[in-house]
């Protein structure tokens, strides 16, 4: 009897053990906590404030969060780790200000698109770049700054190199890239538009050239393994969108001009 019940709890004690290991990643079926990956350096999509990241994509992913029924998490983390943090399971979904391009798709799936972005131009006032055709005139020899793993840098990069203008210089923060412009180290920056627009008001000298470089839509980022999921966070997302949250929480942080 001894020897029936011992064997009886090892293996109850085996599969929960099974299960619990089995259930570790987040957005499976089941999983009660939504999980956004993002990089709180995107103001005002998401930056800290009071040691809480805040902002447009953190009240999107929790208003989705609430709409699924589950509770809501965020991971902080360098921008170019989380689409890789989205394949192995340890974030749900990636809200950033993540741009949908053919490149990422290869990787993930993405939502509809909640907001359009705009890749603007930062310069020195006096700046002998007066439009973003400069960046690309073959021999200019520009020397542009993005954030590592952002659309600028994807775009820069591969434009920069076909068209033989310049350099592009990575940078792991839109606030770096933007302290290389001011110490004289690169000639501009290419950056979302109302991050840009923080950064040009916080450092006397900086300006916005009026042309931008590139527009562009933001979606959420899900695994491929999870269409699932995708379904629901975009269901979710479009009945947001209808009933005027999502303006609502972009409205909040950004205002009209």
């Amino acid at each position: 009897m001894k020897k029936l019940l011992a064997l009886l709890m090892t293996v109850v004690l085996a599969t929960t053990m099974f299960t619990a290991c089995g259930s570790s990643k987040s957005g499976d079926d089941g999983d009660k906590t939504l999980i956004m990956g993002t990089n709180a350096e995107f103001q005002p999509y998401e930056y800290r404030e009071n040691n809480e990241v805040i902002g447009i994509d953190a009240e999107i992913g929790k208003a989705i969060a609430d709409k699924l029924g589950m509770d809501f998490k965020i991971e902080d983390m360098a921008f170019d780790s989380i689409i890789p943090a989205i394949q192995s399971g340890k974030v749900s979904m990636g809200l950033a200000g993540m741009t949908v391009s053919d490149e990422r798709k290869e990787s993930v799936d993405f939502t509809d698109s909640y907001a359009t972005g705009v890749q603007a131009i930062i310069v020195k006032e006096g700046s002998k770049i007066k439009t973003n055709k400069d960046l690309l005139k073959k021999g200019a020899n520009v020397k542009v700054g993005v954030q590592l793993g952002t659309t600028g840098d994807i775009y820069c990069t591969d434009d920069l190199k076909e068209a033989g203008s310049g350099t592009v210089e990575e940078y792991n923060k839109g606030a770096d890239a933007v302290q290389a412009l001011v110490t004289g180290k690169i000639d501009c920056v290419v950056i979302d538009n109302e991050p840009a627009k923080a950064f040009v008001k916080a450092n006397k000298g900086l300006k916005l050239l009026k042309t931008a470089y590139a527009e562009e839509d933001y979606a959420i980022a899900v695994s491929k393994d999870k269409p699932e999921l995708r379904k629901k966070i975009n269901k979710a997302l479009k009945e947001l969108i209808d009933d005027g949250s999502v303006q609502k929480i972009i409205n909040k942080y950004i205002k009209a001009e």
